[in-house]
Parts: C-alpha cells; structure tokens; sequence
C-alpha cells in the first residue's frame, strides 16, 4: 500500500530496476509519515562512504508527536539494503552513468519501505515522446469508451 509517490520521477527518469530498502527513522518520523505528512519532489539518493542514503526528502512533524524533540524535517535519513544489493548500485552508479531516485514510500508488513530507481535521465525529446505516447494512449481509450456506449 502506497503512503508517498513521486510522481514527477517518471516524467523525469528512465527507471531500469527498482530496489525495496528500508528505512532509518526516528518515532516522530514514522508517525508523521503515517498521517501523510511526507514529501519526496525534491529528494534524491545519494552513495557516501558504502553507503545509501536519501537526502532532500522532507517529512513534517506532528505537533502532538514531536513535542520534547527538535524535529529536522531535511535531514539524511540512512536506506537499509544488503550488502550485495549496495554493491550493485555502487558500481552502476559510479561506472555506468546511473543515477538513483526515490519511487515511493510504502507500507510492507506493517513497516515502511522506499522503493528507489536506478534510472538514466531523459533527454527533452525523450519527454516529449513520452507525452505524445502517453496524449495517444488516452485518445484511444477516449474513442474505445465513446465505441461501447
């Protein structure tokens, strides 16, 4: 069950593989992500020191869960993979021009989950094949629903 898309990643990215990691987060964080209060437009993945983690993803706090803390609603919050996984993402990332990008934030077993892309940037014509695509899709649906009636 999908709490957060990043919808503008689509429009943006060429998503090759995608990649569940879960997430270092403190209690406020998981709360206010449940009320919906969470945001990835601006957020990305970075690699440091073997590691993954997701920066500029902006979660607000609650006032009743965040009252004796002093929430960072910015903060780099640590993506959990295993170590095969990591590897993988490091190599592909440094050698192959890859860029990674949070997808979503989910729900798996009572956890919450981001899904992450390894992606390749669209070129402008590439968004405009998109959008033409995606502008024909919907006409021939148009015509197929007008068909049925």
């Amino acid at each position: 069950m999908s709490i957060i898309d990043n919808k503008k990643v689509f429009h943006d990215y060429f998503i090759e593989e995608r990649f569940e990691a879960g997430m270092e987060l403190h209690g406020w964080e998981v709360k206010s992500i449940r009320a919906g209060r969470a945001n990835l437009k601006e957020a990305y993945v970075i690699v440091r020191n073997g590691e993954i983690y997701l920066f500029g993803a902006h979660i607000s706090a609650l006032l009743s869960a965040s009252s004796h803390v002093h929430p960072e609603a910015v903060r780099t919050r640590k993506l959990l993979l295993h170590a095969e996984e990591i590897k993988k993402l490091i190599v592909k990332v440094e050698r192959s021009g890859y860029t990674l990008v949070p997808i979503n934030l989910h729900y798996l077993r009572g956890r919450i989950k981001c899904e992450i892309g390894l992606a390749k940037g669209k070129k402008q014509h590439d968004k405009r094949d998109t959008e033409r695509q995606r502008d024909g899709e919907r006409e021939v649906q148009a015509a197929m629903k007008q068909h049925r009636r």
